[in-house]
């Protein structure tokens, strides 16, 4: 995570701290190195950070995860050698970049392997709309923004209604759901004529699911998604639950000259999306998961009381208080 741990282009680190089944020995960001990351940062692990490959080797590592989601996917030339030094000495790699390191330090490898998380299929099908056959009910995560916490709030989500026994199924879409769940789709690596059908094959396969849980990406919103259109069109979502940044009233930068529409006007756009005057599935949005990051308690409360008046729908932050208002809304 060099040069990323007080970044939220670090999510992919972010992402794997909390919800990793394996243990984390460490992070690297020279920045912060002798802290940990909850010293460092004020989140709650107590995960050591290290300024080198070779201190993350002498804790006994064995993997090291690429734990960045920079604008573009594309992979820092200037991490070329510490990669580099990393796979020569036997680690081996989590790339959830768009590059294919495979094909870039491939020589290097001995008995490790690098996983190209971002690598599709040679080709997927045609979308149909067969999802909406299913009798499950499927809830996509929308969002008014990129980075808005679709993944966080959706794994939340996942992880509460699995406790409470209920037969639920998760459909990663991006590099992080993916790399924890072992299974996925890379949505932004997929040409764009199969990306529906690429999504409408990982929705089938959980077609014995009560309830699935869609990863969502991008945003209707934002002049540089094309994401979201085909998660609807594959998924036929019965459901949506927004996503949003309370602290944002601008998308973020480099297209932080457009407002974020207002929540009601965006929760019915993307309702009517979905129907298509009616031609296609009807989704209903359920509630909205607000991401209060950068918000003392008293103001992130009072943002969730004013989205729920405005929306007229149950809000919360799943992390700072909770998955429980959603759930309710999701089992009724």
């Amino acid at each position: 995570m060099e040069g990323a741990l007080d970044h939220d282009s670090g999510k992919m680190g972010f992402g794997l701290m909390r919800f990793s089944k394996h243990p984390i020995v460490c992070i690297i960001d020279s920045k912060f190195k002798g802290k940990t990351v909850r010293q460092a940062v004020g989140l709650p692990y107590d995960i050591p950070v290290v300024g080198s490959i070779e201190e993350a080797i002498s804790k006994k590592a064995e993997i090291m995860v690429l734990g960045i989601a920079p604008s573009g996917g594309k992979f820092p030339d200037v991490w070329t050698a510490p990669v580099s030094r990393a796979l020569s000495q036997g680690l081996s790699l989590i790339n959830g970049l768009h590059d294919d390191l495979n094909a870039r330090f491939g020589h290097l490898l001995k008995q490790n392997v690098i996983w190209d998380v971002r690598k599709p299929k040679p080709s997927y099908p045609i979308a149909t709309g067969k999802a909406a056959d299913l009798n499950n009910k499927r809830i996509l995560m929308i969002g008014t923004d990129m980075a808005a916490g679709k993944m966080t709030a959706g794994l939340e989500l996942y992880s509460a209604l699995k406790k409470q026994g209920v037969n639920v199924g998760f459909v990663p879409t991006g590099q992080i759901g993916i790399t924890l769940m072992g299974n996925g789709i890379p949505l932004d690596a997929i040409k764009v004529d199969q990306a529906a059908g690429a999504v409408e094959e990982a929705v089938l396969k959980e077609s014995g699911r009560e309830i699935v849980i869609i990863e969502g990406q991008g945003s209707l919103a934002h002049p540089g998604s094309s994401a979201t259109l085909p998660l609807i069109r594959g998924a036929q979502p019965t459901n949506f639950i927004l996503c949003h940044k309370a602290a944002h009233e601008n998308l973020r930068y480099p297209v932080s000259h457009i407002p974020i529409p207002p929540l009601n006007e965006f929760i019915k756009l993307n309702e009517a999306v979905a129907e298509v005057c009616g031609s296609q599935t009807k989704a209903k949005t359920l509630g909205v998961a607000l991401n209060t990051t950068g918000l003392d308690e008293i103001t992130a409360k009072e943002k969730v009381e004013e989205v729920e008046r405005v929306t007229g729908l149950p809000a919360t932050d799943v992390i700072r208080f909770g998955v429980e208002k959603l759930v309710e809304t999701i089992i009724l």
